[in-house]
């Protein structure tokens, strides 16, 4: 069970499974820091470790432990590119949408390489990322992001109904679009990989550490926690779909979103072995998306847009289920052994964030769904600008910290906006 979160959302196949954590102390008395990194998650993580392999001195605040937030709850799909097709992105964004569509879509090399070469073991697996199209509507849509993405050199094939079919252990999808840049991992032990090397490369990890404040002190900052206070020349602000109200403004420039999954006992033999039997971790195109793969052990696992109240989370975790029963019949009868949850953060225009807070503190967060990748890139673009390299040299543009319109009913625009995207979805539109 993930400790400290309500009972609805707690009750996680990577907590259950996942390896040791590292020794990470409470924050107690005054420490002294080039760079306080406040997050541990893959942002915050990314950030530490590559801040300390340059030999900068980093410390890290978590409020509870590595990987306790949406880093450790995730479906561990490793996903190139960003929410948007990539014409979109550049018709929007010009230059610099160029470049951030070359970011994200090389992110993946980075996690991939990262496990290699800190030795991680979280399970890593690379088939490829999989789209998958439920409707002819759908499939338009795949063959449109593949043109874009063969025009800029990428890996990728699609695939007619038969061969998605080979892939998946299922026909219930028209078509689907293979890119060999993605993968699966087991989520937390990713998380937990990154906080070992981290502190091995000589990044100091507190847990059950808060930032409740941070200060101007001359020309650096100063961070309370509820025993203690951290001295650094800059802060990197790595608290994604958790942010609250410790930068003002900064809570306001995302929409968190709970996204919720289930989980099976291992499948018998006969049955894992017909679903997803080359291990993809698929995604549909629905606007409320589908996401499911099959673990080392043999489980599958399926998630999607969860709720806000514990009722409405017990609907979608149920809901879950039925669809994997219709999905893969073979699962009707199976025992449902995990269900949990967490949250992302959506941006308003379904890019990532760079924001420049001050003059020596800087927040990334914003990775609408696909932070696996995203957000280890992310923290080592601020390692970046940590570790004194302009803005001008980032790949990921700084912009300007901007509200959503209307934030403060987030909660129910989320709820309206689903029960839309719903109905578009059962209308195949």
């Amino acid at each position: 069970m993930i400790g400290n979160e309500r009972a609805a959302l707690a009750d996680s196949l990577w907590t259950a499974t996942a390896g040791a954590s590292p020794l990470c102390p409470d924050l107690e008395g005054t420490a002294q820091a080039d760079v306080a990194v406040i997050g541990g998650g893959y942002t915050g993580l990314s950030a530490a470790l590559h801040l300390a392999e340059r030999g900068i001195k980093a410390a890290l605040l978590e409020a509870e432990s590595p990987g306790w937030g949406a880093s450790g709850r995730n479906g561990g799909q490793v996903n190139p590119g960003l929410k948007e097709p990539p014409a979109e992105i550049e018709a929007r964004l010009g230059a610099s949408g160029q470049a951030l569509v070359r970011f994200a879509g090389s992110a993946p090399d980075l996690v991939f390489g990262l496990i290699a070469r800190h030795g991680i073991d979280c399970a890593p697996h690379r088939p490829g990322a999989l789209r998958v199209a439920q409707n002819a509507r759908a499939l338009d849509a795949l063959k449109a992001q593949a043109h874009d993405w063969r025009r800029r050199g990428a890996p990728v094939e699609m695939l007619d109904a038969a061969g998605t079919a080979r892939l998946l252990g299922t026909e219930a999808y028209v078509g689907g679009l293979l890119d060999r840049r993605g993968g699966n991992l087991h989520p937390l032990d990713y998380a937990l990989g990154l906080a070992h090397a981290a502190q091995a490369a000589g990044a100091r990890l507190y847990g059950d550490s808060r930032a409740l404040a941070v200060e101007r002190r001359g020309d650096g900052y100063s961070i309370r926690t509820a025993r203690g206070s951290l001295r650094a020349g800059r802060v990197l602000l790595c608290t994604n779909g958790y942010t609250d109200g410790l930068w003002p403004g900064l809570a306001q420039s995302v929409v968190p979103v709970v996204s919720v999954q289930v989980a099976t006992e291992p499948l018998p033999p006969g049955v894992a072995e017909t679903i997803l039997p080359e291990g993809h971790s698929p995604s549909d195109m629905r606007r409320l998306l589908l996401y499911f793969r099959r673990t080392p052990d043999g489980r599958f696992v399926m998630g999607g847009r969860g709720a806000w109240s514990d009722r409405g989370l017990r609907r979608a975790m149920q809901a879950l289920r039925r669809a994997s029963g219709a999905l893969y019949p073979a699962l009707r009868g199976v025992r449902w052994d995990f269900a949990w949850g967490g949250q992302v953060a959506l941006t308003a225009d379904r890019v990532p964030h760079l924001h420049r807070l001050d003059q020596g503190a800087m927040a990334a967060l914003g990775y609408n769904g696909r932070g696996v990748a995203l957000a280890t890139a992310m923290g080592a673009q601020l390692a970046q600008w940590a570790a004194g390299d302009p803005e001008d040299a980032l790949v990921v543009p700084v912009t300007p910290l901007q509200p959503v319109a209307f934030h403060r009913f987030h909660k129910l625009g989320v709820t309206l906006a689903g029960a839309r995207y719903a109905a578009l979805d059962r209308l195949g539109l």
